[in-house]
């Protein structure tokens, strides 16, 4: 059998299983990117040691505004 079938059998409807989809998703994502800072801040880092704090700093406020925006999408996502 299918997961929507079972989860539609238990008693779920296609809105909420849609809305725990959509916050997955953001949550995924906003891992995804923040990986992807911190990524590319420690070969920033390794290649140029003495903007390491620069690039640390950087990657912390963008990671923070990303952060910042899954929230958002995940209250959007469980409240509509």
């Amino acid at each position: 059998m299918l997961l929507t079938t079972l989860l539609l059998q238990a008693g779920l409807s296609l809105g909420t299983l849609g809305k725990a989809i959509g916050a997955a998703f953001a949550a995924f994502a906003a891992a995804f990117g923040i990986g992807k800072i911190g990524n590319a801040a420690l070969e920033a880092g390794a290649r140029q040691p003495e903007q390491a704090s620069h690039y640390r700093m950087t990657a912390i406020i963008i990671s923070a505004l990303i952060e910042g925006a899954s929230l958002f999408a995940i209250v959007v996502c469980l409240i509509s």
